[in-house]
């Protein structure tokens, strides 16, 4: 009985493919990202190189995918209907898990890449990333809710997907760079590598970016945060003082 177990163990393993000797040297071209008044978004440069104990695989190309997810912040998603004349929210459903900004870039068209069962072990695809809770049971089709989402943050530039804008050199060497954009969301953002050969992953790695207000911007968030009472007094002086200057100015020139 033993020996019948281990043959059958034995063949098992015999049978998975065996994993690819390749990990991920990265390296990027700021580990930080400092948001001030003039800030207008900035471009990260992601590079590394494969790293093996044995010779290139000759019988599947290497591809890579990158991703750079910022901070995961919940929001309420709503439907909008047309009731006796009037435009109110009907349906909500709250999304539990959506990051503030997501990139990803491949080498090749993301099908093509990494395989359905890979994309929902890493959840790298942008549908992938984010995920819906809390949809009431009247609500039909949540999933319209989440497309919505993804909709709306790629056409703002929140959410982007870049076929074949990795490159790769004599299958060792990768680079790639991401534009974030000037409305970022402060916090921790994290870069992820995939390696892949024939839609499955051999390697990966991941490093954090920190992104942090900084001089004028960053007192005015802690101030809206620590004391939101004082803020909008602030808020409301500065309106009106602008509104008074612009008027002076205004009869200064008439006269």
């Amino acid at each position: 009985m033993r020996r019948l177990l281990a043959l059958a163990a034995m063949l098992l393993a015999a049978a998975l493919p065996a994993k690819a000797a390749e990990d991920v040297v990265l390296d990027l071209s700021q580990d930080s990202v400092s948001i001030s008044t003039n800030f207008d978004g900035s471009d990260l440069l992601i590079y590394g190189a494969v790293k093996r104990e044995d010779a290139i695989p000759d019988d599947s190309t290497l591809d890579v995918v990158i991703t750079v997810e910022g901070p995961y912040v919940p929001l309420t998603v709503y439907r909008k209907a047309r009731v006796l004349g009037v435009w109110v929210n009907t349906d909500a459903v709250e999304v539990d898990l959506a990051p503030s900004f997501y990139a990803v870039a491949t080498t090749r068209p993301f099908g093509e890449v990494l395989s359905n069962v890979e994309d929902l072990r890493h959840h790298v695809s942008i549908p992938r990333a984010i995920r819906s809770v809390g949809a009431p049971v009247e609500v039909e089709n949540a999933q319209v809710f989440t497309d919505a989402v993804i909709r709306i943050r790629e056409a703002g530039g929140q959410y982007r997907l870049n076929d074949g804008a990795v490159s790769v050199r004599e299958q060792t060497l990768f680079s790639t760079r991401v534009q974030l954009p000037a409305n970022l969301t402060e916090g921790t953002y994290q870069t992820r590598i995939f390696l892949t050969r024939e839609g499955r992953v051999v390697g990966q790695m991941a490093r954090d970016i920190e992104v942090r207000k900084i001089g004028l911007g960053r007192w005015l968030y802690n101030l809206s945060q620590g004391q939101p009472l004082l803020y909008g007094l602030l808020a409301v002086v500065i309106a009106l003082v602008a509104g008074w200057t612009a008027s002076a100015v205004t009869q200064l020139l008439r006269s």
